[in-house]
């Protein structure tokens, strides 16, 4: 199920928010579990409408690890730990890699291996990593004796199941010890839905937009021109950003409304003057993942300066490959891996204070500006091969951009990217006449798409800053209509693939 599609808005969200709070006659334990089976029961619900064979994968996870969960709590022994993460990976492993794999065996070897051509879960790879952190702090002992009801919530709780964020036991379980005892907050539940239309209006309105222009570009790679393929770079990187963020404040919007706070996973991060301040802003609970359960145990910076080198490389190699069965992802990976080292060396042996974001005028605001501008093109040139479908189509279009034909941007590109709002409203003002007409909507999307992205406020600032009256209320009816009104070309959540 879809957050931006009709089921979702007019029947799944409804009867979530009204069977959650309207049976609030008497509150305490009983109220607790009853609470808690209620959201469980609409997490499954929402998972299964893809496909009920996820449903029962998602059910076995959570009974394993559970039960792993359970032993490792009477005994922390490391060979448990060690055997329940191996348990997960090789269920991830099976799941998503097993024909990149026996492809690359075949490949290399001449075998024939039998690919199995296996469909993927959704969001397998998210609560996979949920619950391989859940196991690993129970055998350190930082979280003990959860309820099996409590643990099931944790994995399951629909807003941030199928794309994250990657939440931690730390930050969920004691929001849910509060499930069934806590009044009703109508100022949270207002907060929520503002904050869940503009994570809305990024993914419908802008993402979906960017998005048509950037099939087209790489449906038609060998059509384009030099600007063309620079513009589809650039198109890419808002929409995954819009996409991603989008889903992001959806989900942190319907928790708040049913009363429990998910972690910010984006922080304007096309906003960052290096990679490390970028990654800071990305994905912020992956980067938290692996940092806790990879760089860290790998020895992190304490064993010396090229063993750091050499972990970071690994972490990034590794965040490469979980995001896709595929070389182009592990060369995306090896990119920011790379970028990442040399900013790290940079900061501490030449300039630890070289490439710092500063307030105000002045040289150090103009160096910083740049620095982010010249971020962008270089995460807009990784994002390449993690939106190819392999590498020799990114090559393709990396060689489009720095060798092609230059020539006006294609109509048809021009014509991917433009709303049938925009293209009403230059018909109304009569601009339809002029010879760039076509292009006028392209640069407005873009134009917005770059403001919000790399200059205005986020989603989050801008709703914890939202005062909810009458015109504010009205400003977010209309963006709440308008996404409904383009739901009829609704596509799917980038990251449900990772």
């Amino acid at each position: 199920m879809l957050f931006n599609s009709y089921i979702f808005v007019f029947v799944f969200l409804p009867i979530c928010l009204l069977g959650f709070y309207l049976p609030s006659n008497h509150r305490g334990q009983g109220r607790a579990v009853q609470d808690k089976l209620f959201l469980i029961f609409m997490s499954f619900w929402f998972y299964g409408y893809f496909n009920p064979a996820y449903l029962l994968i998602m059910i076995c996870s959570i009974g394993v690890n559970y039960l792993f969960h359970r032993i490792l709590c009477r005994r922390p022994h490391k060979a448990v730990m060690v055997l329940a993460v191996a348990v997960d990976l090789g269920v991830l492993f099976y799941f998503k890699y097993y024909d990149f794999f026996a492809g690359t065996v075949n490949a290399v070897f001449g075998t024939s291996v039998a690919l199995k051509n296996i469909l993927l879960p959704l969001g397998i790879s998210f609560f996979t990593f949920q619950q391989i952190s859940f196991v690993a702090d129970t055998y350190r002992g930082e979280v003990r004796d959860c309820p099996l009801v409590d643990y099931t919530l944790f994995v399951s709780f629909f807003p941030q199941l199928i794309a994250g964020p990657i939440v931690n036991h730390s930050e969920m379980l004691p929001q849910f010890a509060q499930i069934g005892h806590r009044p009703v907050r109508w100022e949270r539940i207002a907060q929520g839905a503002g904050l869940f239309i503009l994570g809305l209006s990024k993914k419908v309105l802008l993402a979906d937009t960017f998005g048509a222009g950037v099939d087209y570009g790489y449906a038609n790679i060998a059509a384009l021109g030099r600007f063309d393929a620079v513009l589809v770079m650039v198109l890419y990187s808002l929409q995954l950003y819009f996409d991603f963020s989008g889903y992001c404040d959806m989900a942190r919007g319907i928790g708040r409304m049913l009363g429990i706070e998910i972690p910010v996973n984006f922080d304007s991060p096309y906003k960052a003057v290096n990679i490390i301040d970028f990654w800071k802003r990305w994905h912020i609970t992956l980067n938290r993942f692996f940092t806790k359960y990879v760089y860290i145990p790998l020895g992190g910076s304490r064993a010396g300066a090229a063993r750091m080198y050499l972990n970071l490389m690994i972490v990034f190699l590794l965040s490469g490959l979980w995001h896709g069965a595929g070389w182009n992802y592990l060369v995306w990976g090896l990119l920011h891996g790379l970028l990442y080292a040399a900013t790290r060396f940079w900061q501490r042996s030449l300039k630890p204070g070289f490439l710092q974001r500063q307030s105000g005028r002045g040289p150090g605001k103009t160096v910083g500006t740049a620095a982010s501008l010249l971020l962008f093109a270089y995460v807009s040139v990784a994002w390449v091969y993690f939106r190819a479908a392999d590498i020799s189509q990114a090559n393709q279009l990396l060689y489009t951009a720095v060798k092609g034909p230059v020539q006006r941007i294609a109509a048809e590109l021009a014509e991917a990217v433009r709303p049938d709002e925009l293209w009403y409203a230059v018909k109304v003002l009569g601009l339809d006449r002029l010879s760039y007409a076509g292009y006028l909507p392209l640069c407005v999307m873009l134009a917005a798409g770059i403001y919000l992205a790399m200059i205005g406020r986020n989603a989050a600032q801008r709703a914890e800053s939202l005062r909810y009256r009458a015109g504010s209320a009205f400003a977010l009816a209309v963006l709440a209509v308008w996404c409904v009104l383009s739901f009829s070309q609704v596509s799917t959540f980038l990251y449900f693939n990772f």
